[in-house]
């Protein structure tokens, strides 16, 4: 009996490129399942530290929706470095203005925090309309 675990090797990755429509679906839900497409965790072949996973597409993430008190309640925080350098937007003013920025900081949280999730993030592409500029990658409906 063979007890060695299979891990894959960098050429045979294989990558599909995948489409996530966001209308009406909750920002979390298609966080996760994006997140969980970036890394791979749905392929077999999964391995923790290779990036073995697809490309992603979401579109219509203008239409996304935040459930309970969220739109008022969440805050997005950053910090410029200076002093008095912090920045505050409300969930219903970042969606409003910029819904990409919104649902890639969910997926980006979901990764990991090293050079393999930096690696990982650049393989999505958010739109906030229903058109992308990635037909020539024919990418495949994702349903969940």
């Amino acid at each position: 009996m063979n007890n060695t675990t299979y891990s894959i090797k960098k050429d045979d990755i294989k990558r599909k490129w995948y489409i996530i429509d966001a209308e009406n679906k909750p920002l979390g839900r298609v966080a996760t399942e994006a997140a969980k497409l970036l890394r791979g965790k749905h392929k077999p072949t999964f391995t923790p530290n290779l990036d073995v996973g697809d490309h992603v597409i979401i579109i219509n993430c203008s239409k996304v929706i935040l459930t309970g008190h969220k739109l008022d309640q969440k805050i997005y925080r950053h910090h410029s470095g200076y002093i008095g350098g912090m920045k505050e937007i409300k969930a219903r003013d970042m969606l409003a203005n910029k819904p990409e920025r919104a649902l890639m900081l969910a997926i980006k949280g979901m990764l990991p925090h090293n050079s393999l999730g930096r690696q990982t993030i650049k393989k999505l592409r958010v739109y906030a309309g229903s058109e992308h500029e990635n037909q020539a990658q024919k990418p495949e409906k994702w349903e969940f």
